[in-house]
C-alpha cells in the first residue's frame, strides 16, 4: 500500500514504481525507523495527541516488530515503496486503527531525514572505532622502527635522512585530523529533524524535546524548512571519508612502492597478497592496489551528493532519494578498506637492511655536510656550493660522502677534518634532527606516546 494514493485513481505504472522505489537500499534503515517512530508515538501519548494506550500498543507493536525482523521470523517487502511504507503497513495489519495513528503529526520527509541521520551517527561511531585501531597499529610499528633510517623522499628522489617511525607517524597524524573531521561531523549530524513535518512543523501541540531526548539528540533543528532540506551532513560525512580514502590511497602507492624489488623495504604477509596464473615469483600487493582503486569510488560519491543538492530548491525534492545510495556507498567501502588495511599493517614485515641500504646510496646527507661547515662560521650558500662539488666528486669516483678520502674534502674547504665522518653518519643525521616534530628516535616515541593519549582521550 502507499501512503499517497487516496488523491490518485489510477495504479502507478509497475516500471514506474520500481523507479521510485528505494527499499532495496533503505531498508538498511529499519532500526532507526522503528526506533524514530516509537519515539514519536512516546511523543504523542505525552502530549495527549493520541490516547496513551494507543500509544503505548503502537510502542510494543513497533518493538514487536523489530524484534522480528531481527531474529528473521519477519521479511522485508521487496515490493514495499520505501522502509517506512513497509513498517507503518505491517503495524497497521497487527493493530488495525492503532498503527493508522502513528503518523499524526509526522511527513516521510522528516522520517526519512531523520533515519539517515540516526544511521550515519551510528555508522560514524563504528568509523572512529577502525580509525583509531589503525592508529594504533601505526603506533606499535612507529615505536618498533623509531631508530630505523629510511631516505625521505621529495619529487620520489631521495632527500634527507628519517627514519620508517617517523614516516608512519606521519600517517598517524593525517588519520587523527580524519578522526576530528568524523567527531565534528557527527556534532553537527547531531540535531533531530522530527517534527518539521513535510516542511512547515504541524499544528498539533507536539513537543520536538521529547523526540529529540529520547533519540539521543542534543537539540531539535531550528528551522523546519531546512530540518528536511538538510543533507549538509551527509556530504560533510562523504568529505570526510573521501579524505580518510586520500590518506589510505597514498599510503597504499608507498607500500605498493615499498614492496618492489626496486625499493623492497617492506614485505606483506601472504595473506594480503595475490599471486600471478603464469608469473610464478610474483607476490602482488593486491589489497594495497585495491584500496587505491576504491578511493575514486568514495570521491565519486561525494561529487553525486554536491552535484544532487546543487539546484534544489527548498525543501525536500525527490531528487533527495539519491543521497542515500551515495553516502551508504561511501560509508560501506571506507569501513571495507580499514578492515582489510589494518591487519595488511599490523602483519607487515619491515625490511630495514634494505631501507639503510638506500639511504646511504642516495647522497641525502649532503645537507648534514653543509651544515657541519657551517656550523664552523662557513656562509650557508659557500657550504652548499662547496657540498655540491664534493657529491660530484664522489659520483665521478663511484664513492659516497662516508667513503669519501678527507683529502677530497680538505682540497675543498680547511675547515673540514676527522669529525664530518661522524657529523654525515645517517643515524647521527637522523639522530640529530631534534627540532619538534623531527626524525630523532626520542621525538618518534615522544610523538607515539603523545597520539596514544589523544586516542585514549578520544575514547572516553
Amino acid at each position: 500500500m502507499k501512503l499517497w494514493t487516496g488523491r490518485f485513481h489510477k495504479e502507478p505504472d509497475q516500471k514506474t514504481n520500481d523507479f521510485n522505489s528505494s527499499i532495496s537500499f533503505d531498508s538498511r534503515m529499519y532500526r532507526q525507523d522503528i526506533e524514530g517512530s516509537m519515539a514519536h508515538a512516546a511523543m504523542l501519548g505525552a502530549c495527549g495527541i493520541i490516547d496513551k494506550d494507543e500509544a503505548q500498543a503502537i510502542q510494543d507493536g513497533l518493538a514487536g516488530i523489530l524484534e522480528d525482523l531481527e531474529s528473521g521470523a519477519l521479511a522485508i517487502d521487496p515490493d514495499a515503496e520505501d522502509i517506512h511504507t513497509f513498517v507503518e503497513g505491517e503495524l497497521t495489519a497487527r493493530l488495525g486503527d492503532a498503527g493508522k495513528r502513528l503518523h499524526t503529526a509526522r511527513s516521510r520527509n522528516d522520517q526519512v531525514a531523520l533515519d539517515v541521520r540516526l544511521y550515519l551517527k551510528n555508522e560514524a561511531q563504528g568509523l572512529m572505532a577502525q580509525l583509531k585501531e589503525l592508529i594504533g597499529v601505526l603506533c606499535g610499528k612507529a615505536q618498533e622502527h623509531a631508530g630505523d633510517v629510511m631516505p625521505g623522499y621529495t619529487h620520489l628522489q631521495r632527500a634527507q635522512p628519517i627514519t620508517f617511525g617517523h614516516h608512519l607517524m606521519a600517517y598517524a597524524e593525517m588519520l587523527l585530523r580524519d578522526l576530528g573531521r568524523l567527531q565534528d561531523a557527527v556534532g553537527r549530524m547531531d540535531q533531530c529533524p522530527l517534527g518539521s513535518g513535510a516542511l512547515a512543523g504541524t499544528t498539533y501541540p507536539i513537543d520536538r524535546e521529547i523526540t529529540a531526548r529520547a533519540l539521543g539528540f542534543a537539540a531539535p533543528t531550528a528551522n523546519s524548512l531546512d530540518g528536511v532540506a538538510d543533507r549538509d551532513f551527509c556530504v560533510e560525512l562523504a568529505a570526510a571519508l573521501s579524505l580518510i580514502m586520500v590518506h589510505l590511497s597514498r599510503f597504499c602507492e608507498e607500500i605498493i612502492l615499498w614492496c618492489s624489488w626496486e625499493f623492497k623495504f617492506v614485505e606483506l604477509d601472504d595473506a594480503f597478497s595475490t599471486g600471478s596464473s603464469i608469473m610464478p615469483q610474483k607476490k602482488n600487493p593486491d589489497i594495497a592496489e585495491l584500496v587505491r582503486g576504491k578511493s575514486g569510488r568514495v570521491f565519486g560519491d561525494l561529487i553525486t551528493l554536491l552535484t544532487m543538492l546543487k539546484g534544489l530548491p527548498l525543501a525536500y525534492n525527490k531528487d533527495m532519494q539519491e543521497d542515500k545510495e551515495a553516502v551508504f556507498d561511501a560509508v560501506d567501502t571506507v569501513k571495507l578498506c580499514l578492515t582489510a588495511f589494518t591487519p595488511m599493517i599490523s602483519t607487515m614485515r619491515v625490511l630495514p637492511g634494505n631501507m639503510r641500504k638506500a639511504a646511504a646510496g642516495g647522497f641525502i646527507n649532503a645537507t648534514d655536510c653543509a651544515d657541519y661547515l657551517t656550523k664552523k662560521g662557513v656562509p650557508f650558500r659557500d657550504a652548499y656550493r662547496i657540498t655540491g662539488a664534493l657529491v660530484a666528486r664522489c659520483i665521478e669516483l663511484g664513492l659516497t660522502l662516508e667513503t669519501l678520502p678527507l683529502s677530497e674534502y680538505t682540497a675543498l674547504s680547511p675547515e673540514f677534518d676527522e669529525g664530518v665522518y661522524e657529523a654525515i653518519s645517517l643515524e647521527a643525521c637522523a639522530g640529530g634532527r631534534k627540532s619538534y616534530g623531527g626524525p630523532a628516535k626520542e621525538n618518534v616515541l615522544a610523538q607515539v606516546k603523545r597520539v596514544r593519549k589523544l586516542l585514549e582521550a578520544a575514547g572516553e
